[in-house]
């Protein structure tokens, strides 16, 4: 028995802008850390003279702050990833669920079942 079944006379939906985003996300993760790692080395570049103790104090905020928005945009690229995975699954092909007939009935078969109080 194949646990797959398609579920027939399905029109699958063509693939849209998220098979672009998917492609686009690499390539935005490393760009964009790139780019937020720059404001810490120009603060290693402009602020490394003069007093040592405030030169370390404005680079370590620079750091933390750099490597703080650098978690975010990893954190909101992984977000869009998932996101335009789930469109793509929900895109993809539609499977039976339960491949078994239903059996409906108005009555219960075992005599002994009460009826539910009705409120």
């Amino acid at each position: 028995m194949n646990a797959f079944n398609r579920l027939p006379e399905f029109v699958q939906t063509p693939a849209g802008r998220e098979r672009d985003v998917l492609r686009l996300l690499p390539r935005v993760l490393i760009f964009g850390t790139l780019l937020l790692a720059l404001p810490s080395l120009a603060a290693r570049i402009f602020l490394g003279g003069g007093d040592a103790v405030d030169a370390s104090t404005h680079l370590q905020m620079v750091d933390i702050l750099a490597l703080s928005i650098a978690v975010l945009h990893w954190t909101v690229v992984l977000t869009v990833a998932i996101a335009a995975f789930i469109v793509m699954v929900m895109k993809g092909p539609a499977y039976v669920a339960d491949a078994y007939p239903l059996e409906d009935s108005e009555v219960p078969d075992s005599p002994d079942c009460r009826q539910p109080a009705s409120y």
